[in-house]
């Protein structure tokens, strides 16, 4: 090719890019679909697991973006003792449900960008295995999350929650569980002020070790209900969390 001829094609390439509005390096099409949901999470809870992980805001290119419309979450089941050949891979893997984010069902909730899913569909001596893809109004699939592998065993049995209210704040004693079965790690508290309707995530960030929380964040005339679940470190070194306890409801006193 001529000289004249080379730098007409390149003029004529960055008009093409102009035209369409890109600067810089184009990106491939597989770069511009959403990212992988993060912050994955799988655990053991009673008698049920519970799956936590964070909506994408960015494609795989790193753009920011919007338009999540929901997440499909595929499941393997497998016996405890049967060898996995590949535990990245889809093998055995089959949609398991599919959740609209505008029409979420009762068993997941959202907070912010998070989303918590509990599947109740399991039985002692399994092992469950999840995988979490985002998908866009129009049907397009994301990048697939991190796999997350939790085995279950027979639930641990609650603690106990009493109440106290006062004019300022609630008070709740936590009375570990009557039989252990592991290292007792701390609890999470949960609070819902929703009738019949429990919360997912739990009031606490880390593990509560004292026995003895105050709840001073809370609406007066409000009836706030409770539970706790204590955190078990078993022997596989996976913690769990432990059936929950009978629920106890309180509200601010009115100053006598």
């Amino acid at each position: 090719m001529s000289r004249l001829g080379s730098s007409a094609l390149v003029v004529g390439m960055s008009l093409l890019a102009t035209a369409c509005g890109r600067k810089g390096p184009l990106s491939y099409p597989d770069m511009l679909v959403l990212a992988a949901p993060t912050a994955v999470t799988a655990q053991q809870s009673g008698s049920y697991i519970k799956l936590q992980f964070a909506l994408p805001d960015k494609n795989r290119g790193g753009q920011s973006i919007k338009g999540v419309a929901g997440v499909k979450i595929s499941r393997r089941v497998m016996e405890a003792d049967q060898e996995v050949v590949c535990r990245s891979c889809m093998t055995d893997y089959s949609l398991f449900l599919t959740l609209y984010l505008d029409s979420l069902p009762t068993n997941s909730q959202r907070y912010g960008d998070s989303l918590i899913v509990v599947d109740s569909h399991v039985s002692v001596g399994k092992v469950y295995s999840y995988s979490v893809v985002p998908f866009t109004a129009d049907g397009v699939e994301g990048a697939s999350s991190m796999h997350k592998e939790v085995r279950v065993s027979p639930p641990h049995v609650a603690p106990v929650l009493k109440i106290e209210s006062l004019p300022t704040e609630v008070k709740l004693q936590i009375a570990a569980p009557l039989s252990l079965s592991g290292r007792l790690l701390g609890y999470n508290l949960y609070r819902s002020s929703a009738p019949w309707v429990a919360s997912y995530r739990s009031l606490n960030n880390a593990p509560l070790k004292d026995t003895v929380y105050v709840d001073s964040a809370l609406e007066r005339g409000v009836k706030y209900r409770y539970s706790v679940k204590a955190l078990i470190v078993q022997e596989s070194g996976s913690v769990a969390e432990s059936e929950a306890s009978q629920a106890v409801e309180g509200m601010l006193k009115d100053d006598e």
